[in-house]
């Protein structure tokens, strides 16, 4: 770890990390504003950077939604497991209030320091290893998957959008 790339990491996360006895590695990268764009910075397979997408429910409740970079939230399966009749997108704003320490999209896969439940896609058990962001679009965390999962009390479900890679014409 290298102390610019702590610099731009958000202290609260190291910190939590540490705390909860999660290995990490902070990685600086060239500034990446999407998820798969970090990816690509950080020198690692898409699958194994999560993203988080932040959603709020009709009451006003908060929720962090993970899920491989690849794939895209299905909001009405988002909704069933928060037991919601629908979900919809944070903006800008509310993600900037939700987490201020954080430059906006760049909130890192960890509920627990915004008292934000957080939910992940099955797809993101399938790695030995993830990378999320670290607060800013400049740097993420590689984190042991199966430490992180602990240590933050992640809950699976199916959320992301089903998608038919089979080619057109073989579809029904």
């Amino acid at each position: 770890m290298g102390a610019s790339a702590i610099s731009h990491a958000d202290p609260s996360l190291l910190e939590w990390l540490a705390s909860h006895d999660v290995e990490y590695e902070v990685h600086e990268h060239a500034q990446a504003y999407t998820a798969m764009g970090a990816a690509r910075a950080e020198g690692v397979d898409p699958h194994t950077f999560a993203k988080v997408v932040a959603v709020r429910t009709p009451d006003g409740r908060s929720a962090f939604i993970v899920l491989e970079t690849t794939d895209q939230l299905d909001l009405r399966k988002a909704a069933k497991t928060l037991g919601a009749d629908h979900v919809r997108l944070l903006s800008e704003g509310e993600l900037a209030t939700l987490a201020p320490a954080c430059e906006v999209g760049a909130a890192p896969a960890v509920g627990a320091l915004y008292e934000v439940p957080m939910v992940a896609d099955f797809a993101v058990r399938d790695d030995r290893d993830i990378s999320f962001n670290a607060g800013s679009h400049t740097c993420s965390v590689r984190v042991e998957r199966a430490g992180w999962e602990r240590a933050a009390g992640v809950i699976y479900a199916d959320l992301a959008l089903d998608r038919d890679d089979r080619p057109v014409w073989a579809r029904s």
